[in-house]
């Protein structure tokens, strides 16, 4: 039984990783385009504020629960606000890295799949960015919420939104953090094969709670998020290799790209 587990957990025969130089300035270029993009829909109040009040009402037409209840909740207690706002502030980035090395390192077949799937979904978040900036809810009087990063700390945003040069605030829909959150779950359900792999969808679990509750995004960007990581999952096929192929192949062969439906063979 453990030879036949260890043999599920590994790669086939003839999968190389793709070269590192190579990896890291593609993501690392990727970011920066995206980081860069992100500025462009800074300065957009009045339109991010007019797009609040929208999605506000939309969620209220939908009868969505209210993100009030969720942050009720956690402001009851200190820790559990404060643990939130760390979550927030510290976890994306590096958990989001952290799979992708692993990944890299142990799956690399899976990770030549999982950050395809995150440019897609990267690159269309920032598409609607431009083109549909939006104040989340901590800044919309209307919800009726608390900037908890601001009152209780840590927060990764300036007080003015106007005045915040290193990210833009208006970028609430979709989430990222959510959206990357679930594809590192399912990312990490999909490469592995231990029975406690489910676990993971905790993780997104956790993270909607939390930028819910910290009145950093409407359900509705979780929602939007969800749906375009969707896409990109149908679009993204993960490469199967058969024993023979597998058997076939050189061992300096280059890992498989993930194939788009529709694209020539």
């Amino acid at each position: 039984m453990e030879a036949r587990t260890e043999a599920a957990e590994t790669e086939p025969a003839g999968i190389r990783r793709p070269p590192l130089v190579r990896e890291l300035l593609l993501v690392a270029g990727l970011f920066l385009v995206y980081k860069l993009g992100r500025q462009l829909a800074t300065g957009h109040t009045a339109e991010a504020f007019q797009n609040a009040h929208r999605v506000w009402d939309w969620e209220r037409a939908l009868h969505l629960p209210g993100e009030g209840a969720v942050q009720s909740a956690l402001v009851h207690s200190d820790t559990a606000i404060h643990l939130a706002n760390t979550y927030y502030a510290t976890v994306h980035f590096p958990a989001t890295v952290a799979f992708l090395v692993w990944l890299y390192l142990r799956r690399p077949t899976h990770y030549v799949w999982a950050r395809r799937v995150l440019a897609l979904v990267t690159g269309a978040a920032l598409v609607i960015h431009l083109t549909f900036p939006l104040a989340p809810p901590r800044l919309l009087a209307e919800a009726g919420l608390i900037d908890t990063g601001q009152v209780f700390g840590p927060t990764v945003y300036g007080a003015s939104p106007e005045a915040d040069t290193l990210s833009n605030q208006f970028a609430a829909m979709p989430s990222l953090h959510f959206g990357w959150a679930l594809m590192v779950a399912i990312g990490l359900v999909v490469a592995t094969r231990s029975r406690l792999r489910w676990l993971w969808l905790l993780h997104p679990l956790v993270t909607l709670l939390v930028i819910v509750g910290t009145a950093n995004h409407y359900w509705l960007d979780a929602i939007v998020a969800s749906a375009l990581l969707g896409i990109a999952l149908a679009v993204v096929h993960l490469p199967h290799r058969t024993e023979t192929t597998a058997r076939e192949s050189s061992p300096l062969a280059p890992a498989e790209e993930p194939v788009l439906v529709g694209a020539g063979r």
